[in-house]
């Protein structure tokens, strides 16, 4: 996927890359892009620092291309969806679920394809250095962007090339996907966090159905545990692909830790993982 480590360019260790994410997750600000970039930067040892710069430099060119007009006529959404959807070529298609590459920016920024929430960050990275007031929406089963005020639902689908979005568009989405009404909690702009756990959360889903890449699992729940906030359960989670993948010891010893944990609010289920820590530690015999 990178571009493989320059002669004049030392490789950075995996543990670099994380320590920078976690520094960066607890920001006061954290950066969107930044945290995006670092998670492509773990899942592709062959990512060298420049190109994480020439990736940063490239949504700083993207943005230098909207009409600068756009501040006063505030016509954000049709702009960038000629520029980023038409000119550029940024959207989705079916097979972008199946491939790793749609979830990590650097590749889509290079592929100008993704799923919808990383479209939805070229979009908002873009917009935000042009001067928009741009948010990102997680509606559940889909991602979309908006602009101005969200009461407005000014929203646009980036992963379709930038469609513009009506609420009734939105309610529908959400219908399809689960089944019942849209509600108004549902329309909170998304945070930078929220929208790298989404990302993470994409990750594991793609990796779940792939034993052999047991590995994109676990960095991706490691990555989920240096977030601020993230499901006490992901600690779980952890324990079970380290057993997996055959670090027995080390996983028991986080199941019973996580039981500690479980015993003031589930016992039930405190029991059934120290049962799960005996019979790991049991294939160390």
């Amino acid at each position: 996927m990178g571009g493989g480590v320059s002669e004049d360019e030392p490789p950075v260790d995996a543990t670099d890359w994380r320590q920078e994410f976690a520094e960066e997750a607890r920001a006061e600000r954290p950066d969107l892009a930044r945290l995006c970039l670092l998670i492509g930067a773990v899942a592709d040892p062959s990512v060298t620092r420049r190109e994480i710069d020439e990736a940063e430099i490239e949504l700083d060119r993207l943005a230098g291309l909207v009409p600068y007009a756009t501040r006063i006529t505030g016509d954000w959404a049709t702009e960038l969806a000629a520029l980023l959807g038409v000119h550029e070529g940024f959207e989705g298609v079916a097979s972008d679920y199946q491939r790793l590459e749609s979830s990590l920016l650097h590749e889509v920024l290079r592929r100008r394809r993704g799923l919808p929430i990383l479209l939805s960050v070229v979009w908002m990275e873009v917009a935000r250095r042009a001067g928009a007031p741009v948010y990102g929406l997680g509606l559940p089963g889909h991602f979309v962007v908006g602009f101005g005020d969200p009461a407005d639902l000014n929203l646009a689908d980036p992963f379709a090339g930038g469609r513009a979005m009506t609420g009734t568009d939105a309610e529908l989405l959400v219908a399809s996907a689960t089944g019942e009404a849209l509600d108004r909690s549902m329309l909170r702009p998304a945070e930078p966090g929220a929208i790298v756990l989404r990302i993470l959360n994409n990750i594991r889903a793609w990796a779940a159905p792939r034993p052999e890449r047991s590995d994109v699992a676990l960095w991706a729940v490691e990555l989920a545990l240096l977030l601020p906030s993230h499901p006490a359960r992901l600690r779980y989670e952890r324990a079970e692909l380290l057993v997996q993948r055959g670090d027995f010891l080390t996983g028991a010893v986080e199941m019973e830790a996580y039981a500690q944990v479980m015993d003031a609010v589930d016992p039930e289920s405190a029991t059934t993982i120290r049962r799960r820590a005996q019979a790991a530690r049991a294939l160390l015999n």
